[in-house]
């Protein structure tokens, strides 16, 4: 026996068979287990962390991942996000799993572990031309892997190129580790496409986790998606604004702290028998480290979950707490937005977005020592702007939860590379330590302590606020299918490459941004695209080079806008939010104010389309609301708005507003003028000048509207497509 298993098998017996139960996303919860299995050098030391302590571990992982492989893959196939599962499984492939299937050395273990890290974690960007050339481009030595085990890898590489169902997703930019689930899923399926019954998918998702866990050594029932039922994530900020995709939210720069978290489920969202059974034999139960908004309270957004963790009263309940500052998510404080996070806002925010709050998720809370950190090694992080979570200890006892400190951060890495991290092998030291110290904290200590409890379960997330959404791969299908009818006119080559590319970048700009629906497209045609000669509008008054033209139904749009993506995204969202108001206005003229003969204002006169004849995403009393917001004022008649401007002073028509602020609701940065009229609503409201708060009001009340009227109130509209051009006014 080598010294690496018996400093394990002393480990393990320190343990006993004590079981642990953990939830979180990719990076963190791989992280803690096995070590970051994404990162190059993680076959050097494979066998370390919680599993190298504890024998008998089961990850609950998060789906709501939307970004690169994954995200690709929710394209073209009805599965959850498994990017992050495909993670976890690798950091789970334990040494004695590998000897006891395989009779592997250790040395040979740890060349399987090479061979595998490769092959998972090779990402190809063109199509590959079979198995063979996937091996290769991977580096992986095929040799260093057992006969059985290879054989059922090099059959799940050709399953890609053998099942119709998946050549769509060779197509796509991918990480091979998930294409590897994927094929050991579909293998179950042998005659199923998107109309296969949930329960069969389900089913399928589960054996082909299972088999491949076992075949690379993680074993079954490693690891398990929160639910087989796909779903998105949608944050709210405390501007108001709702933007779903993860993947989107961990870019997006709002300025906002984020507010609420939602799961929107494809379906009545399942949970597997075997994680309720996992959860109620925990001895452990851990929160792991990582995403606050996207890792661990989207798990306990699933029905049940959160419950079951409750129910189990006899586990040691551990909140593993982040080190660092994350920008978009823990940059800015809810209860202070101009301080920065605390351990004890983390802790407020689960209790706000999961249901029961966060009454018996957790008792301990597991923190670096920063007087482990050097002074100079956080000034460095500091001129970086990363900041350390910092530990409130007063407040966090306060809420009801005894805060631990430990040195969980690899110390080798801050003694080579000044890097503060979070060390698997100290973390689950420190957590074998908490267990084993049966004396320690308890919850029944907690309750007797003297505190302000936080409310528990009093700030939940408002009932009904998940939405059940369509699938995302039908979903991308009926972008793409829009798309494809449009007709094209200048837009380069009438046909082929240049046509189709053009058609690719517009559905891609409408599947990044997921909240814009099908409805929102029906009024238009197709695309013009004008030469800068040729443009029919006059520029004076704004720089904005795409509209919607009601009367052809068409977004016409300067040429040299197409081959710019920024550009086209901005120009393409404009002219999309134009288009939701259709063919409402009849007339438009603007008329001079005249006094003692000098002109002295204008009037803006809007005439409204009948509404029999009217095609329009919104409803007359939806159009009247946005109009009023828009500051039009209403005519006795019914169909007339007007506004008055004083001396040469410009204004944003009802038109153009609604596409600026459409592509302004969607990404904040594609807007800077809507940006910078909404930066009011960061300005603290006094009672000192009653006109600006009125500009608030007005303001706040806009984003309500594109919230619950553009965005949310499609879930259940009936658009019709637009009529005929002779039918138009």
């Amino acid at each position: 026996m080598t010294v690496d298993e018996l400093a394990q098998t002393l480990r393990l017996k320190a343990t006993g068979n004590a079981r642990v139960v953990i939830f979180g996303g990719g990076t963190g919860l791989s992280n803690i287990i096995g070590g970051d299995s994404r990162a190059a050098n993680w076959a050097e030391q494979p066998f370390h962390g919680l599993k190298e302590v504890f024998s008998h571990i089961t990850s609950v992982v998060c789906i709501t991942d939307d970004g690169g492989s994954t995200g690709e893959l929710l394209k073209d196939l009805p599965l959850p996000a498994i990017g992050d599962v495909r993670h976890v499984m690798l950091s789970s492939v334990r040494l004695d799993a590998l000897q006891q299937i395989y009779q592997a050395t250790y040395s040979e273990a740890r060349a399987i572990t090479v061979a595998l890290s490769r092959l998972f974690n090779l990402r190809f960007a063109q199509p590959p031309g079979g198995p063979n050339d996937l091996v290769a481009q991977s580096g992986a030595d095929m040799r260093a892997l057992p006969e059985p085990l290879r054989r059922y890898l090099l059959g799940l590489l050709g399953h890609l190129f053998s099942d119709a169902r998946l050549y769509p997703v060779l197509n796509r930019p991918h990480c091979l580790g998930n294409l590897l689930l994927v094929a050991a899923i579909y293998r179950q399926l042998p005659s199923c496409g998107w109309d296969c019954p949930e329960e069969s998918l389900w089913e399928a998702l589960l054996v082909g986790l299972w088999e491949i866990a076992e075949r690379i050594g993680a074993e079954r029932g490693c690891v398990y998606p929160c639910t087989p039922t796909p779903a998105l994530l949608r944050v709210r900020y405390a501007n108001g604004i709702e933007i779903t995709g993860e993947d989107k939210s961990s870019t997006a720069r709002r300025g906002f702290p984020i507010e609420r978290v939602f799961v929107d489920f494809c379906g009545h969202p399942y949970v597997y028998p075997q994680v309720y059974q996992a959860i109620a034999e925990a001895d452990i139960i851990l929160l792991a480290p990582g995403s606050l908004y996207s890792s661990i309270i989207p798990v306990f957004q699933v029905p049940g979950l959160a419950q079951a963790v409750r129910d189990n009263r006899r586990a040691r309940k551990i909140f593993v707490a982040n080190l660092w500052v994350q920008a978009g998510e823990t940059d800015l404080s809810l209860a202070d937005p101009e301080r920065k996070f605390y351990v004890s806002d983390m802790i407020r925010a689960y209790e706000r977005n999961i249901d029961g709050g966060t009454k018996d998720l957790f008792h301990e809370v597991l923190c670096l020592s920063l007087q482990a950190v050097p002074a100079s090694v956080l000034q460095r992080y500091a001129v970086e702007d990363k900041v350390p979570i910092f530990l409130d200890k007063d407040v966090v006892r306060a809420q009801g939860y005894m805060p631990v400190e430990r040195d969980i951060h690899s110390r080798r890495l801050l003694r080579e590379r000044g890097m503060i991290q979070h060390d698997p092998l100290n973390l689950a030291e420190a957590v074998r330590d908490l267990y084993i110290e049966r004396d320690s904290f308890t919850a029944a200590e907690a309750a007797s302590q003297p505190h302000d409890r936080l409310q528990t379960g009093a700030a939940r997330p408002a009932a009904g606020k998940s939405r059940y959404l369509s699938l995302p791969c039908r979903k991308y299908q009926r972008m793409a299918e829009i798309v494809a009818a449009w007709k094209y006119q200048g837009c380069g080559e009438a046909r082929g490459k240049g046509q189709n590319r053009l058609r690719a970048a517009l559905t891609d700009i409408l599947w990044k941004h997921y909240d814009i629906a099908p409805a929102h497209l029906m009024a238009i045609s197709g695309i013009v695209a004008h030469e800068a000669e040729a443009w029919p509008r006059d520029q004076r008054y704004d720089n904005i080079f795409s509209f919607y033209q009601p009367e052809d139904g068409h977004i016409h749009i300067r040429r040299e806008q197409l081959d710019i993506p920024a550009r086209l995204e901005l120009a393409m969202l404009i002219a999309i939010g134009e288009s939701l108001l259709g063919n409402y206005a009849a007339k438009k003229r603007m008329e001079n104010i005249l006094c003692d003969g000098q002109t002295v204002g204008k009037r803006y006169h809007l005439l409204l389309t009948p509404e029999k004849d009217r095609h329009c995403y919104f409803s007359g009393g939806e159009l009247d609301n946005y109009l009023r917001l828009a500051r039009m004022v209403p005519i006795e008649t019914g169909r007339s708005y007007s506004r008055l401007l004083n001396g040469n002073e410009g204004f944003t028509p009802p038109g153009l507003l609604i596409g600026l602020t459409y592509s302004w609701y969607l990404e904040n940065r594609l807007a800077s003028d809507i940006e910078y009229k909404m930066s009011a609503l960061r300005t603290p409201n006094t009672n000192l000048i009653p006109s600006h708060q009125q500009v608030i009001k007005r303001r706040s009340q806009l984003v309500e509207f594109f919230r619950e009227v553009v965005f949310a109130g499609c879930q259940s509209r009936q658009i019709q497509a637009r009529p005929p051009l002779t039918e138009m006014t």
